[in-house]
């Protein structure tokens, strides 16, 4: 990957960009530690003041409230990881072969830290957003907040995806709904292999068994409808 890479979110998520400041970049490397180590609820800007040597009113100069920060951290996440596909497939010319490729990148996610961010750890924020992902969009403040672009990171990685099923078939009718199942599914058997592992035959965290069982219900739902016409 090229040396450095800078995502950039422009939403209500935050008040001021973490990304632009040292302090900042602070409080986004050190709340992702801090989530994955205590849980969501347990989190609070005045742990992590005391983690950073700051204080919480400094906290609060980029975020509103805990939710929007990890309305942030759970958006940075999707954004790099669409430039993270976009990146191992760029070379491939097949969609076939680009849309495995993909399935491939989006599970092992959580494999490596990606140098070419230095104050993230994207292993850790994988196992943040695999726990915590969802109370992103289960809140009553769902639909303004929609309004208000907090989702666009992930509706434009499932819509550069939904786009490449519709390379392969043209015809296929679900090609978003099966996207978005394809990344909640990424993320829902690892945390079920991990906490709740009769819901799943996905063991621990092989990515070869999720990659496996990711890319068989992807093709069997396209090549179905491609069959069908």
């Amino acid at each position: 990957m090229a040396t450095t890479i800078h995502i950039n979110l422009k939403h209500q998520s935050y008040l001021r960009e973490p990304e632009a400041t040292e302090l900042g970049r602070k409080i986004i490397s050190e709340s992702i530690k801090l989530i994955d180590e205590l849980g969501f609820e347990a989190f609070t800007f005045k742990k992590l003041a005391t983690e950073i040597g700051s204080t919480e009113a400094s906290v609060y100069r980029y975020f509103e409230n805990k939710h929007k920060l990890l309305v942030y951290l759970v958006s940075w996440y999707w954004a790099w990881l669409h430039y993270t596909v976009i990146f191992h497939t760029q070379n491939i010319e097949g969609p076939r072969e680009r849309l495995a490729r993909a399935i491939e990148v989006i599970t092992k996610a959580g494999e490596a830290d990606d140098p070419a961010v230095v104050y993230i750890d994207e292993r850790v924020l994988h196992r943040v957003v695999v726990a915590e992902s969802s109370k992103v969009h289960h809140t009553k403040e769902v639909d303004a907040e929609n309004k208000a672009g907090y989702f666009l990171e992930l509706k434009h990685f499932c819509h550069y995806l939904a786009l490449v099923v519709l390379e392969i078939n043209p015809a296929y009718p679900y090609p978003h709904a099966l996207m978005t199942t394809t990344l909640e599914a990424a993320h829902q058997q690892l945390f079920f292999a991990q906490h709740l592992p009769s819901l799943t035959e996905v063991k621990g965290e092989r990515y070869s068994e999720t990659i496996g069982f990711l890319k068989q219900m992807v093709f069997a739902a396209v090549d179905q409808h491609l069959n069908d016409r």
